[in-house]
């Protein structure tokens, strides 16, 4: 990782891919394949189109690359409700958490790109 890891959503989504993958893989260990393999997409694609978006070729380019990173926020976040709501799937509070700081976040920079366009 270069400079950006000193980006506060660079930082917090490589923490949330890390702990997710960890998440999934306990899922895996419970034969729950579905949810972890979905999950695992679309939760880890938040933090690589936030990374992209570092380095974008245009304001168009960067506010396209967070609003990907916004929908795939959405995404993980229905996965996760699937997994809390399921009596038959572990739930870790923690991720919850987490995805909701992240897409306060992302919010944010799609506000502020957006009014400043």
């Amino acid at each position: 990782m270069n400079a950006d890891a000193d980006n506060p959503i660079i930082k917090k989504t490589l923490q949330f891919s890390l702990d997710i993958i960890e998440y999934c893989e306990k899922l895996d260990s419970m034969g729950k394949y579905v949810i972890s393999k979905q999950l695992l997409r679309s939760a880890t694609s938040i933090g690589a189109n936030v990374h992209e978006a570092q380095n974008p070729s245009s304001k168009n380019d960067f506010i396209h690359k967070i609003k990907i990173a916004a929908k795939e926020t959405e995404e993980t976040k229905y996965w996760l409700y699937l997994c809390e709501h399921s009596k038959t799937y572990p739930f870790e509070e923690k991720l919850k958490e987490q995805i909701l700081e992240i897409s306060k976040i992302i919010y944010k920079i799609l506000s502020t790109s957006i009014s400043t366009k």
